[in-house]
C-alpha cells in the first residue's frame, strides 16, 4: 500500500460502524464496501482490528498490538479491505483501547505472560498499572473454595488450573504444583477476591483487563505503533479513542496522539454529564453521547414528568430520589466492586486513619457530578463533591477536609489517581447500576442521558446545536451504539409512552398484577423493555432480561444470583408469550403506538443526520432494529436484505412508513448522500421557526442551504387535528423535498403540505435555483 497520505482521502463526512469480530471478519466487512458507497456514508469505522483474546466478540480486550487479529484475516484481510474501501471511494476510522489490555488469556499476551514470568524484572513490568509494593500479583481464577488450588497442576513447564495456563519462573519449576506456585511472581486466588484485593488497576470492575500504563512514552510507542503507522501511511482517516477518562493524563495522552497523527480525525469516547462541556482537548469531539441525548429527548413530552413520577411511586411504594439512588449505587461500586482500586487510593493517605481514608475518598467519589474533573471545572466539581460528602456524612469532617487538600494539588500522586477512580465509580454505579434500577421512565436511562432530566424541549435543542456548530463541527453524532442500553427505535417508540402517560399506569398497573414480581421497579423495566421491543424473540427477552436483574443488583446479582427471583423473573417474561390476555394486550398496545414511534424514529434519524457534527450510523440501524443491551446489539446483520432494499428505493416507488423499514432507508441514504455530494449545504446552523397553532410539533433547521423538517409528539399533533394552517418560512428559492421529489417555491410552506407523505422532509436548493441566485 501507499507509504504517504494520499491527497485523494476522503473528508470524514459520516461514518457507517461494523462491529468487525470473528464471524464477520475483514473480508465479510470489505464485501460491504459498495453497499456503504451507495448508502451515503465516505468512512466506514471499525470496532478494534489488533490481535484480541482469542473469540473476543468485541476486540476490546487486546493482546498484542503488533498485529491485526489473525481471527479477523490478519494482515493480508486488512489490505484487502483497504483495497475495497479505495475502489468504492472509502475511507476507515478505526477504533483504538489505550486503557487497557486483556489479561484473560495470559499465553495470547506476551507482554502479559512476561510479567507473570519474571515479575518486577520484566522488560514489561511498567507497561502494567501494578501495585508491586503490595507483594505478588494477584490473580482472581479460582474457584471459591478454600482447596481450589488442590486442582492445580503441572504440565510442560507450565502451571494449569483446568484450562488455565501460567508461566513458571527461570529456576522455580521443581516440587508440587503448589510449592511451584508459591515460588511465582503471581498468586492464584479465589474469583471473590479479585474486587477487594487486587494489585493492578482494571477497566471498571472486569479483571480480566489490566491497565495500561500509556503515560510512559515508550509504552506509548509500543501500544500504538501500528495504528500510527497506518495513520502515517494514509491507510486510516480517522480514530476513536476507547475510555479516555480511565488514563492518567487524558489531556497528555491526547496531546501526544495528535502530534503523531495530525491529520486524523480524531474522536474520544467521553461521556459528557449534563450540561458538561467537553474539554479543550485536540480533538475533533466526541463518539456523539452528548447528541444521543440531546436528540432523543427531543421525542419526549416534558408535560409528562409529573404523571411518570407519580406512576413510580405508586409501582414501587415510595418516592424514589434520583440524587440519593445514585448517591448509593456509586458509594456501593466504589467500596465493594473497587474496593480493591480504593485501598489503593487509601494507601496513599498514609497521614489518616486508612478505614476512614477509604470511607472518605468513597464519599467523594460517590458525590461527584461528573466522570471525572478536568482543569479549570474540576476544582469547581471537587469542591461541590467535598459539600455533598460532607453534608452525608458530618463525622468525616476532619478526614474528607484532609483529603480533599490533598486531591487540590495537580502534583500529588492521589490527585492523579482519584479521578481514575471517579470515572469507574459512576459507569459502574448509575450506567451499569441505577439506570437498571430507576424504571420511572426508561427511554432516559441510557448512555450520556439524564434519566432525571425529562425531555428536551426545542430551543433547548437549538441552542445546544449552535454552540456545536461553532465549537465542535466535526464532533461524531450517533443514536446507537455497542453500548447503548437500547436501540434508537425502541427508545424512539418508548417516547410515545410520554404522550400518554394515562393509558401506560392503567396498562402496566393491570399487567403487573397479574404477573407480579418481587421487584415492582425492575418489573417497570421489564413491561416497558417488551413494548419497546415487541414482537421480539422469546429468548432474548429472557436474556435481558437476566442481565437487566443481575446489573441493578437489587433482587438478583452476578456475583450472587437469587434464583427464586430469577425464576419468577423468567415466569413475568414467559407470561408475556404464554398467557393469553397479557400476550394479547401487550401485542395490541405495542401495535396501537407503533406508527408514532415510526415517526419519532425518523424524526430523530433525520436530525442526528443532518445536525451539525460527523453522523454516524450503526450497523443494521438504517432498518428498524428493535435490538438491547450488549450482546444483544451484536446479533449478525442481514446486509442482503439491506442491499436488495436500497435497489428497490433507488428504483421503485415512495416506501409506506411500515414494518419493513424502508422509510428509514430512505431517510438515512437520501440524507447522507446529500451531506456527501453537496456539503456546502451543510456549513451552518440556524433554527426555522415554524408559526401556527401546532408548531410546538415541528423541529426544524437551516443548515446552510439544507433545510431538514422533522414531526415531534406524534399523538399530540393529532389530538390537535393535525398541522392545520401551521408554516414554516422557506428560503425565497425553489427548494426540493429529497424524501418524495417534491420541489417547494419558498416563503410561507404549510406543513400540512410538506409532511403530507412522511413525517420529516429535508429541503434542498434545486440546481437552477442556485444557479439564478448567483
Amino acid at each position: 500500500m501507499s507509504s504517504t497520505p494520499r491527497p485523494d482521502a476522503p473528508r470524514v463526512g459520516a461514518t457507517y460502524r461494523v462491529q468487525v469480530r470473528p464471524g464477520f471478519d475483514l473480508d465479510a466487512t470489505a464485501d460491504l464496501a459498495g453497499y456503504l458507497a451507495d448508502l451515503g456514508v465516505t468512512h466506514l469505522y471499525s470496532a478494534p482490528l489488533l490481535t484480541a483474546t482469542p473469540g473476543s466478540a468485541h476486540g476490546y480486550d487486546v493482546v498484542d498490538h503488533r498485529a491485526v487479529n489473525p481471527e479477523l484475516g490478519g494482515e493480508a484481510a486488512r489490505l484487502r479491505l483497504l483495497r475495497a474501501l479505495r475502489a468504492a471511494g472509502l475511507g476507515l476510522v478505526v477504533d483504538i483501547v489505550p486503557n487497557h489490555a486483556g489479561v484473560a488469556v495470559p499465553a495470547a499476551s506476551p507482554p502479559w505472560w512476561d510479567v507473570l514470568r519474571r515479575g518486577r524484572d520484566s522488560p514489561y513490568a511498567g507497561w502494567f498499572d501494578v501495585d508491586w509494593d503490595r507483594g505478588r500479583l494477584l490473580l482472581p481464577v479460582l474457584a471459591d473454595s478454600p482447596d481450589a488450588l488442590d486442582d492445580l497442576k503441572l504440565a510442560d513447564g507450565e502451571l494449569r488450573y483446568h484450562e488455565h495456563r501460567f508461566p513458571v519462573a527461570d529456576g522455580t519449576g521443581d516440587g508440587t504444583p503448589r510449592e511451584v506456585h508459591d515460588r511465582q511472581h503471581y498468586e492464584l486466588v479465589s474469583w471473590r477476591r479479585g474486587d477487594a484485593e487486587l494489585t493492578y488497576r482494571r477497566f471498571f470492575a472486569v479483571s480480566d483487563l489490566a491497565g495500561l500504563r500509556v503515560e510512559d512514552p515508550a509504552v506509548f510507542a509500543a501500544t500504538h505503533e501500528l495504528v500510527l503507522r497506518w495513520a502515517a501511511a494514509g491507510e486510516v482517516d480517522g480514530i476513536r479513542v476507547d475510555h479516555p477518562d480511565g488514563l492518567r493524563d487524558p489531556s497528555a495522552y491526547l496531546a501526544r496522539l495528535r502530534a503523531a497523527a495530525p491529520a486524523a480525525w480524531l474522536v474520544v469516547e467521553k461521556i459528557l454529564e449534563y450540561g458538561e462541556e467537553l474539554p479543550d482537548w485536540p480533538v475533533d469531539g466526541t463518539t456523539g453521547y452528548d447528541a444521543l441525548a440531546a436528540v432523543c429527548g427531543l421525542f419526549v413530552d416534558p408535560d409528562a414528568e409529573g404523571d411518570f413520577t407519580a406512576l413510580d411511586t405508586h409501582l414501587v411504594g415510595r418516592h424514589t430520589s434520583w440524587q440519593d439512588l445514585t448517591h448509593d449505587t456509586k458509594l456501593a461500586a466504589a467500596t465493594r466492586l473497587l474496593s480493591a482500586e480504593l485501598t489503593r487510593l487509601a494507601a496513599l493517605a498514609p497521614e489518616v486513619d486508612r478505614e476512614a481514608a477509604r470511607a472518605a475518598l468513597a464519599e467523594l467519589a460517590a458525590a461527584f457530578a461528573v466522570y471525572r474533573g478536568y482543569p479549570p471545572e474540576g476544582a469547581r466539581h471537587l469542591a461541590a463533591a467535598r459539600a455533598e460528602a460532607g453534608r452525608r456524612r458530618r463525622d468525616l469532617t476532619g478526614v474528607l477536609d484532609a483529603v480533599t487538600r490533598r486531591l487540590r494539588d495537580p502534583d500529588d500522586e492521589l490527585a492523579k489517581r482519584f479521578p481514575q477512580f471517579t470515572g469507574a465509580v459512576m459507569a459502574k454505579g448509575v450506567e451499569d447500576t441505577a439506570f437498571y434500577r430507576w424504571s420511572r421512565f426508561v427511554a432516559l436511562n441510557e448512555v450520556g442521558g439524564s434519566p432525571a432530566h425529562f425531555g428536551v424541549p426545542p430551543a433547548e435543542f437549538h441552542r445546544f446545536a449552535t454552540a456545536r456548530q461553532v465549537r465542535w463541527p466535526a464532533s461524531m453524532t450517533t443514536l446507537s451504539t455497542h453500548d447503548t442500553k437500547r436501540s434508537e427505535d425502541v427508545r424512539a417508540r418508548l417516547a410515545v409512552l410520554s404522550e400518554l402517560p394515562g393509558r401506560w399506569a392503567d396498562l402496566v398497573t393491570r399487567w403487573a398484577a397479574r404477573a407480579p414480581l418481587p421487584d415492582p421497579a425492575f418489573a417497570h423495566l421489564l413491561w416497558q423493555t417488551a413494548v419497546g421491543a415487541w414482537p421480539i424473540g422469546r429468548e432474548r427477552l429472557h436474556a435481558y432480561a437476566e442481565k437487566a436483574a443481575r446489573e441493578a443488583s437489587a433482587a438478583t446479582s452476578w456475583a450472587d444470583p437469587d434464583p427464586a427471583f430469577e425464576r419468577a423473573m423468567h415466569a413475568v417474561v414467559d407470561a408475556m408469550y404464554d398467557d393469553p390476555e397479557l400476550h394479547a394486550e401487550l401485542t395490541a398496545f405495542a401495535v396501537e403506538i407503533a406508527p408514532a414511534g415510526w415517526s419519532n424514529s425518523l424524526g430523530q434519524k433525520l436530525v442526528q443526520l443532518a445536525m451539525p457534527g460527523v453522523p454516524d450510523t450503526y450497523q443494521g440501524t438504517e432498518l428498524w432494529d428493535n435490538s438491547l443491551v450488549d450482546p444483544d446489539n451484536r446479533r449478525p446483520v442481514d446486509f442482503a436484505v439491506r442491499r436488495e432494499l436500497l435497489a428497490r428505493l433507488d428504483d421503485g416507488p415512495l416506501p409506506q412508513v411500515d414494518a419493513d423499514g424502508a422509510a428509514k432507508l430512505l431517510v438515512v441514504s437520501r440524507t447522507l448522500r446529500l451531506r456527501r455530494d453537496r456539503p456546502e449545504l451543510f456549513t451552518g446552523y440556524r433554527p426555522v421557526p415554524a408559526h401556527g397553532p401546532a408548531g410546538r410539533h415541528a423541529l426544524a433547521f437551516d443548515r446552510g442551504g439544507a433545510v431538514a423538517v422533522a414531526t415531534r409528539l406524534p399523538l399530540g399533533l393529532a389530538r390537535v387535528r393535525g398541522w392545520g394552517d401551521t408554516s414554516l418560512s422557506l428560503p425565497v428559492h425553489e427548494m426540493t423535498d429529497l424524501f418524495t421529489g417534491r420541489v417547494y417555491s419558498g416563503g410561507e410552506t404549510p406543513l400540512a403540505d410538506l409532511l403530507a407523505t412522511y413525517p420529516v422532509a429535508l429541503l434542498a436548493p434545486t440546481a437552477e435555483s442556485v444557479e439564478a441566485a448567483s
